[in-house]
């Protein structure tokens, strides 16, 4: 599937959080939108809908773990199900990438910018998804999107 323009959602899935990122297309560049802060899955799902309402979106790219030797980690299949229940939900097609340390890095990158320890707590999931989703704009090429 080749897609030429529009927006994408990126997103960090979480138990407790997820982290939510847009970017569109045409600039390839992904940005923090914000993070879901809720376990309740009505509530994530209902704020995920709002935020695809909001930004249109033409594709979903959702993080999945795996450890150092490319092999899955054991959350990789609860961000796989995350992922076709989005699909299932809202019929949009889904990228999967590996978002191994995305976390670690975007720790890393808001201690850059000078916010550090529990100030990045808001701001780390969504950073996480903004990481994520700029690694599918750099690689796009070899992603593979699920269709709808």
């Amino acid at each position: 599937m080749q897609l030429a323009s529009g927006s994408i959602l990126g997103f960090d899935f979480g138990l407790k959080r997820i982290g939510v990122a847009v970017g569109t297309l045409e600039l390839r560049l992904a940005h923090p939108l914000e993070t879901i802060n809720s376990e309740l899955t009505e509530v994530r799902f209902a704020r995920i809908g709002a935020l695809i309402a909001e930004w249109q979106p033409v594709l979903l790219v959702v993080g999945v773990p795996h450890h150092d030797d490319g092999h899955p980690h054991d959350f990789a299949p609860t961000c796989v199900r995350f992922a076709n229940r989005l699909h299932g939900r809202f019929g949009l097609p889904y990228v999967l990438i590996n978002e191994s340390y995305s976390s670690a890095a975007a720790s890393s990158a808001l201690n850059q910018s000078g916010i550090r320890g529990r100030a990045q707590k808001p701001l780390l999931d969504q950073v996480a998804a903004q990481l994520i989703l700029q690694h599918y704009f750099d690689e796009s090429a070899h992603a593979h999107a699920h269709p709808a």
